[in-house]
């Protein structure tokens, strides 16, 4: 073989394992990121609940140390997450800010009444359990009345369901397109040194003998990938923190450390399984075969 050759084939092998390397980091990376999606999926859906607003509109007499007084009332309750007392004049100046104009100077008075804006827990945001917290509170003789989206609270409960079943789908099928695409990357680097691995068996090498470096290599390059992708999520997870802290919480150091091995074992298993079957197909191969 020329020098001109060897150094054609030595590049050919180099960009080989590179284009391997990548293409385990960006499967592994989507992986990553899935159960990363798939681990705060139920702070995701405790957010979104938390974040109905219920509005207790009071009447027009109530004096505002009875208001406060509803308000410690309310706060004692376990369903509740949070409360806020709006008094008239915030009001109608959040209604101002909406409508873009002062609805107040053109009326001449102001029609809004004061109110005590309620967010519940997670597990109380549904149909069945806010129609008893309405009912309670409209048993309050300071309450003219009690609103919130109805149909937004059915909406929310009834997709939240259904995104449920779709992450399972989706995690299924993920699984299935990383390992195909894994397989393929490692199959074609081995194609790339198949007259090296027909060599070695031609002067009698084990199956073993020959396998067992392109395992390693396999395996090692799990590893590099995996390292890489944890890096990447653990930036993703630091961004998030800063920007979104009721959704990733840098605490939850037990999930995050599982997630990550997962990541590590997964790049080592799944690299290791493909090259150990694409060296054995290239051992089966015959000799006037390997040009095709």
């Amino acid at each position: 073989m020329s020098k001109k050759e060897e150094k054609y084939n030595r590049r050919r092998l180099k960009t080989s394992y590179v284009t391997s390397l990548v293409s385990i980091t960006l499967v592994l990376f989507m992986m990553g990121l899935f159960g990363l999606i798939v681990l705060h999926a139920k702070k995701l859906s405790d957010y979104v609940k938390e974040n109905i607003s219920i509005s207790i509109i009071m009447k027009d007499d109530v004096k505002e140390a009875g208001i406060i007084q509803l308000q410690k009332t309310i706060d004692a309750s376990r369903f509740v997450k949070s409360t806020e007392y709006i008094t008239r004049e915030e009001a109608a100046e959040e209604l101002t800010e909406e409508l873009g104009e002062d609805f107040v100077e053109f009326l001449g008075y102001n029609p809004l009444l004061p109110s005590i804006d309620l967010k519940l827990k997670a597990e109380y945001a549904n149909q069945d359990s806010i129609a008893l917290i309405e009912e309670r509170l409209l048993s309050d003789k300071n309450v003219k009345e009690v609103f919130y989206q109805r149909s937004l609270v059915h909406l929310i409960n009834r997709n939240i369901r259904r995104i449920g079943l779709v992450i399972l789908g989706f995690s299924i099928l993920l699984l299935i397109i990383t390992i195909a695409l894994i397989n393929n990357t490692i199959r074609l680097l081995i194609y790339s040194r198949r007259f090296l691995i027909k060599s070695m068996q031609m002067v009698g090498a084990t199956k073993w003998f020959i396998s067992r470096p392109f395992i390693y290599k396999g395996i090692l390059q799990g590893v590099y990938s995996a390292f890489i992708v944890i890096i990447l999520l653990a930036a993703i997870v630091y961004v998030l923190q800063k920007e979104i802290p009721e959704l990733v919480n840098i605490q939850d150091i037990d999930l995050f450390a599982s997630l990550l091995a997962f990541v590590i074992i997964l790049g080592i298993i799944l690299s290791w399984i493909s090259t150990y079957f694409a060296v054995r197909r290239y051992l089966r191969v015959k000799s006037d075969q390997l040009y095709y």
